[in-house]
């Protein structure tokens, strides 16, 4: 590789899980890392997507690190805007800049395995490190299905991650396509503003009104003069939380409560029984995520809002075509059609031990050992991976207990000593997995009845975790040696002789085999 800079950690993104993950380096006395950024920010999902309405779905005093918490979040459930400005803040606060390198893509990594370190090529420049932490996230690639007609279409079209702010919606015919997340959001948003919008809806969603209010002066007074405070507003919406869990992965009849509350939340906003119909999901509450918002149901019942209870099915010049043959003109569409989750792009850029790379590992499923590493690939280890994800709580309680795992991941690889590297078992990776699938059957997310993103193609659950954030920290606090293979750097070369001399006696060669057989260590 050309010229590079060689360091003990490269972590990769900087969003929530990167900027957590240099966060604990450095407490943990790691100053040697770099965290590289492919974009020419810190924010990771929270500075792409900043679409009209965009905001988080959980709480903010839990939807933020527990060593930095922010007294002064404005509103019960936060915006992007103020999201992505604490990320800033944490940026600041623990010194990160001098270890970002923004505008470097990852464009190729390979294992050495003589080495025993990653080389990385970025758009910015080449590296090495020792160990490499990934925390690119899953939802940081938009995926736009492939419609036929879609590229002749003369109007606007962008993906909701992807928004065009120079792109005035003011009296446009709008499609929304998809109805998750940013879409309940974007939906109210824009419909006061445009002419018509028409939303392409393959499957609804379960809706639950959104307890959202300001937060007082008094409240950010007290958080800030007595932080326990903020502690226990922390902890309480932990507890509460924790508490549902058993419902979603033990007791999915236990969501009927659940379900009516959210039949009648349609009831109050929605009067047409038709179009009340069309939103009223058939599959048990839970399978998908639960959306939260109080402004959805009532922009959809507003004049200039049509509901087509079908998916997009092709595009022929203006028009847009449903699978059930509704046909609509239009101005723009608005593509709120998820990321690429269980079909990392990053992952195609990563070659391991055996040259193969991460995606081809994965091709017949993703699955790592704790979230975290995956075998063929030492030294690698993912935060927010596969089987890491909540179905009703905050994604940075499972950030944290992947940092106590990486950190901990380190202190092995001092205690070990010399050039040394750690190699998930496969047998290990296994033993994890089944264990995991075997409890999913019994969730609501494979039992309740639907076809979510949360499946992979083969109808795998491999996103979420199926079980409380409480046991994950405990599953992940330390490294298991006895999951992992120890390696050593190879001997170094035997130094050229003089000529004449032979050194292909019987002596020397039981040395180099030993020195070979030296080369791995297997950790009891």
């Amino acid at each position: 590789m050309a010229k590079h800079e060689h360091v003990r950690v490269a972590v990769i993104g900087s969003g929530f899980g990167g900027l957590g993950a240099a966060v604990r380096l450095r407490r943990e006395g790691v100053t040697d890392f770099v965290v590289l950024e492919r974009a020419g920010s810190v924010g990771g999902t929270w500075r792409d997507n900043s679409y009209p309405g965009c905001a988080c779905d959980v709480p903010s005093h839990l939807y933020s690190f527990s060593f930095a918490p922010n007294p002064d979040w404005p509103r019960t459930f936060s915006g992007q805007r103020h999201i992505r400005a604490y990320l800033e803040h944490v940026t600041d606060t623990f010194g990160l800049r001098p270890h970002l390198r923004l505008n470097h893509e990852v464009l190729r990594m390979a294992w050495d395995a003589d080495a025993l370190r990653w080389d990385i090529e970025t758009s910015g420049g080449a590296f090495t490190a020792d160990v490499v932490v990934a925390a690119a996230g899953p939802l940081s690639d938009p995926k736009i299905p492939d419609i036929p007609g879609l590229a002749g279409f003369e109007g606007k079209v962008f993906h909701s991650a992807q928004w065009d702010h120079d792109y005035d919606l003011r009296g446009k015919r709008v499609a929304m396509v998809g109805t998750g997340a940013s879409a309940i959001q974007i939906v109210p948003a824009i419909q006061p503003e445009v002419g018509r919008l028409t939303l392409f809806q393959r499957t609804p969603a379960w809706v639950m009104p959104r307890m959202d209010r300001a937060i007082t002066g008094a409240e950010r007074w007290l958080h800030r003069a007595v932080p326990v405070t903020g502690t226990l507003r922390r902890g309480l919406l932990w507890g509460i939380r924790e508490l549902q869990v058993s419902a979603f992965t033990k007791r999915p009849n236990e969501l009927g409560l659940v379900e009516n509350l959210a039949k009648a939340n349609i009831a109050r906003a929605i009067k047409d029984p038709v179009l009340r119909a069309k939103l009223t999901p058939s599959y048990r509450i839970g399978c998908k995520r639960i959306l939260l918002s109080n402004t959805y149901y009532p922009a959809l019942a507003q004049p200039n809002v049509d509901v087509v209870a079908s998916g997009l099915r092709e595009v022929r010049g203006s028009t847009v075509v449903a699978a059930d043959g509704t046909e609509t003109e239009v101005d723009a569409i608005i593509f709120g059609t998820g990321f690429h989750v269980t079909d990392i792009p990053i992952a195609h850029r990563v070659v391991g031990a055996d040259g193969v790379t991460l995606a081809e590992t994965w091709k017949g499923g993703v699955e790592s050992l704790r979230g975290a590493t995956a075998a063929g690939f030492p030294n690698f280890m993912t935060i927010i991976g596969p089987n890491t994800g909540l179905g009703n709580s905050s994604m940075i309680l499972m950030i944290e207990s992947q940092l106590n795992y990486m950190a901990d991941y380190l202190r092995q690889l001092d205690v070990l000593g010399g050039r040394a590297a750690l190699a998930a078992r496969p047998s290990a990776v296994g033993a994890w997995n089944r264990k995991l699938q075997s409890r999913m059957e019994r969730t609501v997310w494979k039992a309740g009845g639907c076809d979510s993103w949360y499946l992979d193609a083969n109808g795998r659950n491999t996103t979420l975790w199926p079980g409380t954030t409480g046991e994950f920290r405990r599953e992940t606090r330390q490294v298991d040696l006895a999951e992992y293979e120890v390696l050593r750097a190879p001997a170094k070369a035997p130094e050229p002789v003089a000529a004449g001399k032979s050194t292909t006696n019987r002596g020397s060669r039981k040395t180099q085999a030993a020195q070979a057989a030296q080369t791995t260590e297997v950790a009891r």
